[in-house]
């Protein structure tokens, strides 16, 4: 869904949708931002205006959220996203060598997306494989024991479209 799209009267709907069942519950906003979240893999700024609206919170109390909390993100994602694990394991096994490599073969940074939205990257605490260490997964697919050579050939199946 473009949300830049849609109009009001459907943003307001999906909105009210998302907060009825937190409506009025303690700790209700970090809850309907995951479910926002989850709906538009991003928090969209005029969903954000509208929440604000919904809930009777200033505007700002929701960027504090946002910000504060990494899983949130204030851009959509590249449509395959690309996580290094940076547990212990992974890290002291090398995932700090596969951010870079990555960051070389997609032009970009952790937290960015690639130009054409094709790849997002980021770096996640743990992803719960350490015996498989170093791990990267893109979208739901594991990648274990990945040196960097490999990236180019892991990247290469999601150029061609072979894994979506």
């Amino acid at each position: 869904m473009d949300i830049e799209k849609t109009d009001i009267e459907d943003i307001r709907r999906n909105v009210e949708e998302i907060c009825a069942p937190w409506e009025g519950r303690p700790g209700n906003l970090i809850m309907i931002l995951h479910q926002i979240q989850n709906r538009y893999s991003y928090v969209p700024r005029r969903i954000s205006f509208e929440v604000a609206k919904r809930l009777s919170i200033p505007l700002a109390r929701i960027y504090e959220v946002i910000t504060f909390y990494n899983y949130f993100k204030l851009e959509p994602p590249g449509k395959n996203i690309v996580s290094v694990c940076m547990g212990t394991a992974c890290y002291l096994k090398g995932a700090p060598s596969l951010v870079e490599r990555l960051g070389q073969e997609l032009g970009i940074k952790p937290g960015e997306s690639t130009r054409d939205k094709n790849f997002y990257l980021q770096v996640v605490r743990c992803l719960g494989c350490c015996g498989l260490a170093p791990v990267l997964t893109v979208g739901q697919k594991v990648y274990s024991n990945v040196r960097p050579e490999q990236v180019p050939g892991i990247l290469a199946e999601y150029r061609q479209g072979a894994v979506v």
